[in-house]
């Protein structure tokens, strides 16, 4: 039983006989199911006799079928063996290896990973960091982005005439017509 007078239920007392330190926030060995403090939480620390054992797992990976296989406490000829048995048994399947994604870019052989891949927000289609953007993998779904509408006529009489012609335009009105009324600054 672990608490306080006021709170009888919360943390728990270490199991380690020498220490007893009662914990508020104990951890339980995932081996033998005991409750430990921070300092006894650790195989070694609390001499777990099942934690040290399962610490020396050791798997190797079938090259034919990319499974992984247990080969804990085998040797070097065990290990061939169990990797022999398995190829020869059904479950080994050369199809069943997983390849890793690929660039899709012609001439492109950049293996795609979490750290180095992007997906265009256009196409939806994963590409390397080299190839992220729609002018680099010649994306073919472009969002085409609507041009501001201009006055046709504006631009027709600003291509028509040229920047002179236009000075001296303004000129001759404004001294051909003398009836218009024009406002000086005093």
């Amino acid at each position: 039983m672990g608490g306080t007078e006021a709170f009888p239920d919360l943390g728990k007392h270490c199991h380690l006989a020498d220490c007893r330190l009662l914990d508020f926030l104990p951890f339980t060995c995932d081996s033998c199911r005991q409750v430990f403090c921070l300092e006894h939480k650790n195989y070694k620390s609390h001499d777990c006799p099942i934690g040290i054992n399962n610490k020396n797992r050791r798997v190797t990976i079938c090259e034919t079928c990319g499974i992984s296989i247990e080969v804990t406490g085998c040797d070097g000829e065990a290990e061939k063996l169990i990797l022999e048995k398995h190829q020869k048994s059904g479950t080994c399947d050369p199809k069943k290896k997983k390849k890793k994604p690929t660039c899709p870019v012609k001439r492109c052989r950049e293996t795609l990973s979490f750290s180095n891949s992007n997906i265009c927000k256009n196409c939806e289609i994963t590409f390397c960091l080299r190839h992220r953007f729609p002018a680099d993998h010649t994306c073919m779904h472009l969002i085409k982005v609507p041009q501001p509408r201009v006055n046709n006529k504006f631009l027709l009489a600003l291509t028509s005439r040229s920047s002179k012609d236009c000075a001296k335009d303004v000129v001759s009105r404004s001294i051909s017509s003398p009836g218009t009324p024009s406002v000086k600054a005093n």
